[in-house]
């Protein structure tokens, strides 16, 4: 299928082959007939993309800063590639879509197939939406009308925010798409309705629908106009849908204002508020976020949690829903607004007009009429697949950002075969495909485990589809290397163990990459001599993650400890060369419990050896100071191990340092382990008893903290005993 992306490095709009994506659990699969470039936004990222390096900088002072943090962290070059990866992340465009569902997914009973809708889909032939952000077109409006439906749902959320009143006097300030549409909606509530804008046809357009307006391209004064149309006693509220850097929009604002009137935002202006124009008038200000409540709220958004009807009338669909409804009832004519209409696959004339074109506002994309495409496998080269001399022939699932900045580097520097990347929605799957030179892209991981000539499985997705992603592709027959954690639960372990048991002669390696990194190594062989058991203390400087993100969930990511705690256990378990019987752990918090976040949390372990490791692993530091410090002593020794740049040695005779020129945590060397053992055989690059190990101890870890107890793990670190030691 075809979609829009804006290309944020280059500045290239983009018409990209893209596999169909999947429909998920609550949400549509929908395919478009028409979609709404927006003025406003779209126009902004399309500047802001063809835009110089040190003006995209100037533009994100704050990125700039913590950029030169990460710098001063983590050295020059893996802070560059980072940024310039980062850049090189197609953004899909577009967020006002109508068109025909095609399937509907997995507990959606609200939509069925051949309904109409409008959604925040974008610039795609088919778009995979959730349930919450869909709502079923009237009969009686076209499609080139509901495309508006999510422009006229923004426009009304800061209405309702403004809480307008029969005969109150409102000003709208910028007349493009959404004030255009305010004004209307406005009217229809009975208000009488000043529009402010610069451009003479968007004036003419605000008149045409009831405003009274003021043309300040003119030196036409907004302030007087206001004193004007309320007997002198300013207007009652004022809506900016405006797009301008100057603070003079806001100012004006308050200037017009009568006493105790509201100013609500909507657009993106100047907010350097003088204290004097909001004081002396007590006046209310508010930033309206996008479609109205549940949005950017996960539960709402991705899962389909609907708010109850009593509680919060006007939810971002319910929003949807009634800007439908004034486009059916002829309270709300988008007709007027169209000023382009043009085909998908010209699209980037469509963005040329819109930075060019002062007059154009609604420019419309329109669609091929034929059947839905439902491809979910696109080639993007032909020629060899398949390996020779037992090469490792690879099918990557998932597409993240830690798929592009570490695992795609390091399986582009063996000698495998990559054959194709799955990712749920395709773009990035098609994007990252392109770039290292992938055979294929697909939205459907089982496509990838029923080709006969990929005998490799890289899986690098959320965490709550390790488990399962492991059991299928041993089942079917390939060798599997999953990123951590193996599982999120000891259900999902079992049923791995049961298919690495099932298997024959698979390598399944876990992505513990610390243990193959040149500092861990070196660790490792000064250690080697010892006679005494270790001790080991290790702080993370972790960071923040916002509470909603998907790792910090127990269903999806499992919690900071079990999906990124294990690395540093791993690490530990691989120097002291026994496995882990015991662990204790205390978080922060008056009142720990299994749905706490830990991401605040010491763990101390007691190793088969005698030895104990501390894993501080704390989310409320800097992120100017180093990540990862490991101290080890032994036997009147210590070595100390600095963000794997640099490794001090004391008391060893005949070292005293090892530093790199960049940070080397491993990731290509444990790739390279895995892919050689594929073609020449040999021992796998990490036993299986220790993954089994690690990924109990941070189970263990969770329950210690959560109940303050001791939770043992046997002599031989199995599963945890049923006794626990206060």
């Amino acid at each position: 299928m075809k979609q829009l992306l804006q290309h944020i490095r280059s500045g290239e709009t983009e018409v990209a082959e893209i596999p169909c994506p999947r429909s998920k659990p609550k949400h549509l699969l929908i395919q478009t007939r028409a979609s709404l470039i927006s003025a406003g936004t779209e126009r902004m990222l399309v500047e802001f993309s063809r835009a110089s390096l040190v003006s995209k900088a100037r533009q994100n002072p704050d990125r700039v800063r913590q950029v030169l943090e990460k710098i001063k962290a983590e050295g020059l070059l893996p802070t560059m590639e980072a940024v310039f990866s980062r850049l090189d992340e197609p953004i899909p465009l577009g967020y006002c879509n109508a068109g025909v569902v095609v399937e509907v997914g997995a507990g959606v009973t609200e939509f069925h197939v051949g309904d109409r809708v409008a959604s925040n889909g974008s610039h795609a032939e088919m778009v995979d939406v959730p349930i919450n952000l869909c709502a079923k077109i009237p009969d009686g409006v076209d499609d080139e009308q509901a495309a508006f439906a999510v422009v006229g749902c923004i426009g009304l959320q800061g209405i309702r925010l403004v809480r307008p009143t029969l005969g109150e006097s409102v000003a709208v300030f910028g007349l493009g798409l959404i004030g255009l549409v305010a004004v209307q909606l406005l009217r229809a509530s009975g208000c009488r309705v000043l529009g402010i804008d610069k451009n003479a046809e968007r004036l003419r357009l605000g008149e045409q629908f009831g405003a009274e307006v003021v043309d300040i391209s003119g030196g036409a004064d907004p302030v007087a106009a206001a004193a004007a149309v309320s007997n002198a006693q300013g207007v009652d509220a004022v809506l900016i849908t405006a797009s301008a850097k100057t603070n003079s929009i806001v100012h004006q604002a308050a200037q017009m204002s009568r006493k105790r009137g509201r100013i609500v935002l909507v657009g993106v202006v100047g907010l350097q508020l003088d204290r004097v124009d909001f004081y002396e008038k007590e006046l209310s200000f508010q930033v309206s976020c996008s479609y109205g409540p549940g949005r950017y709220d996960p539960a709402y958004e991705e899962q389909g949690q609907d708010y109850p009807y009593g509680f919060v009338r006007w939810t971002q669909q319910r929003n949807l829903e009634a800007v439908l409804d004034m486009m059916a009832t002829g309270r709300l004519n988008v007709g007027p607004l169209i000023t382009n209409r043009v085909p998908l696959a010209d699209a980037g004339q469509a963005y040329d007009a819109l930075l060019k074109d002062s007059s154009a506002i609604g420019i419309v994309l329109d669609y091929p009429k034929s059947e839905p495409p439902r491809r979910r496998i696109v080639t993007l080269r032909s020629g060899a697949t398949r390996g020779e001399d037992g090469r490792a022939v690879i099918g990557l699932i998932g597409a993240g950002r830690y798929t592009r900045t570490h695992m795609l580097p390091a399986l582009a520097a063996t000698r495998a075969v990559l054959h194709t990347i799955a990712s749920s929605g395709g773009v990035t799957g098609a994007q990252l495909a392109g770039k290292f030179g992938f055979a294929k892209t697909t939205t459907d991981y089982r496509t990838l485990l029923d080709d006969g000539d990929i005998n490799a499985v890289v899986i690098t997705t959320r965490h709550d589809l390790h488990s399962t992603m492991i059991e299928e592709a041993l089942q079917a027959g390939k060798h599997v290397h999953v990123e951590k954690p193996v599982a999120i639960d000891r259900a999902g372990l079992e049923r791995v163990r049961s298919a690495i048991e099932a298997a024959e002669d698979q390598v399944f390696t876990v992505g513990f990459n610390r243990r193959f990194s040149p500092h861990a190594r070196k660790m490792h062989e000064l250690l080697s001599t010892r006679t005494q058991p270790l001790c080991m203390t290790c702080v993370v400087n972790a960071g923040q993650i916002p509470m909603d993100h998907w790792s910090q969930n127990p269903q999806e990511g499992g919690g900071r400890i079990l999906g990124e705690g294990c690395h540093w256990i791993d690490l530990m378990m691989f120097l002291a060369q026994a496995p882990v019987v015991s662990v204790q752990a205390s978080q922060v918090g008056d009142a720990p419990g299994l749905d706490t976040p830990t991401d605040k949390i010491s763990i101390t372990l007691r190793f088969g050896d005698g030895s104990i490791g501390t894993l501080h692993y704390f989310a409320n530091g800097h992120r100017s100071y180093a990540k990862e410090k490991l101290d080890v002593f032994s036997e009147g020794r210590i070595l100390s191990l600095d963000n794997f740049r640099l490794l001090r040695g004391h008391g060893f005779a005949g070292f005293r340092a090892q530093k790199l020129m960049r940070k080397d945590k491993g990731h290509r060397a444990m790739v390279a382990r895995f892919i050689d053992a594929i073609a020449d055989g040999g021992p796998p690059p990490m036993p299986l008893d220790g993954i089994y190990n690690v990924t109990e101890a941070s189970f263990a870890a969770v329950e210690a903290a959560a109940t303050g107890q001791t939770v043992l793990l046997g002599a031989t670190g199995g599963l945890p005993t049923s006794a626990h030691v206060e």
